[in-house]
């Protein structure tokens, strides 16, 4: 059996517990080549205190090789107001070897202070060789790494992620569809007559439940624009941004005849009331809103025609 040569003389030493022993490589067992960490844990070590550690140098001929020096990882630190620090620190040196066989290792004196603290080493650690094929007499291959199935738990988050990602490329391509569709609708209203838009938009508001009290303000304001788009195609001025008195005045003198003109002014007049001072049409009056909007549009659109044929 080899052993490393512990190169300073201990005078007086404290036991202090075992050293520990780490391989790099998480194996049941070390290899060939394996590397390992040999060293201690001191606790509690104030700050600026004095610590030396011993030169380890394998002996001529040692299959042990010392990798690094002494390496010091802080594994906790304690600071107080007005206080030194105290460190619990963890100091190692790491070593291989290529040759297998049972190796001792020596124990581990570190000066702390005043103090020799003695640390004690493993009875011995068996580094294992490579297998051989007893037929061949070759060193059998490195096998291949092992290729462990997926978890459910390692996949969700991807399944999570594309299932996100198809959401909304499906949100993005309805949208562009409903926008596609409500363009081509909008396109083919534009191109629609102005009186068969009007009668088409009058129709909707066929129907007791738009001419609740509740209901009359959307009503009133749905056929009065319906009207006022209407006005402004078939008159070619800006009923809509226009109040009641405005277009009226602009419709004076036009193709409009006066008892018409009388009852569409009456109807804007009523529909401002509802709209805007909380007047509550009767039923008698809510009963006339419809015919009266259908005869003006159709009636002004007869005109319309008379007028192109002369």
């Amino acid at each position: 059996m080899t052993a490393l040569v512990l190169l300073i003389s201990v005078l007086i030493g404290i036991p202090s517990g075992n050293a520990f022993l780490e391989p790099l490589q998480k194996r049941d067992s070390i290899l060939i080549a394996d590397q390992l960490r040999y060293g201690v844990q001191l606790k509690d070590i104030k700050e600026g205190t004095r610590i030396a550690f011993p030169d380890f140098s394998p002996e001529e001929g040692s299959p042990l090789e010392i990798l690094s020096s002494w390496q010091l990882d802080s594994v906790r630190v304690s600071k107080k107001k007005e206080v030194p620090a105290r460190y619990d620190i963890k100091a190692y040196v790491i070593f291989t070897t290529f040759m297998g066989g049972e190796y001792e290792l020596p124990d581990i004196p570190v000066l702390v202070g005043k103090d020799t603290l003695v640390f004690s080493g493993p009875e011995a650690i068996t580094v294992t060789e490579l297998p051989i094929d007893m037929e061949s007499f070759q060193p059998n291959d490195i096998k291949p790494q092992a290729k462990v199935p997926y978890t459910l738990k390692e996949l969700f988050p991807w399944i999570y992620g594309s299932a996100m990602i198809l959401m909304a490329i499906a949100i993005l391509v309805l949208w562009f569809i409903h926008r596609e569709r409500k363009s081509r609708e909008e396109a083919l209203l534009a191109a629609e007559p102005a009186h068969i838009r009007a009668l088409r938009k009058l129709d909707k508001f066929r129907g007791e439940k738009f001419w609740k009290p509740e209901q009359q303000k959307a009503s009133y304001s749905g056929v009065t624009d319906t009207l006022r788009e209407y006005i402004s195609a078939r008159y070619e001025f800006g009923a809509m941004e226009m109040t009641t008195a405005e277009i009226f005045d602009s419709l004076k003198g036009s193709d409009v005849p006066e008892e018409l003109y009388k009852e569409m002014k009456e109807l804007f007049e009523r529909a401002d009331f509802v709209k805007f001072a909380k007047y509550t049409a009767s039923e008698q009056e809510n009963a006339t809103v419809l015919p009266r909007a259908v005869r003006f549009v159709s009636d002004t659109y007869q005109k319309e025609l008379e007028e192109d044929v002369l």
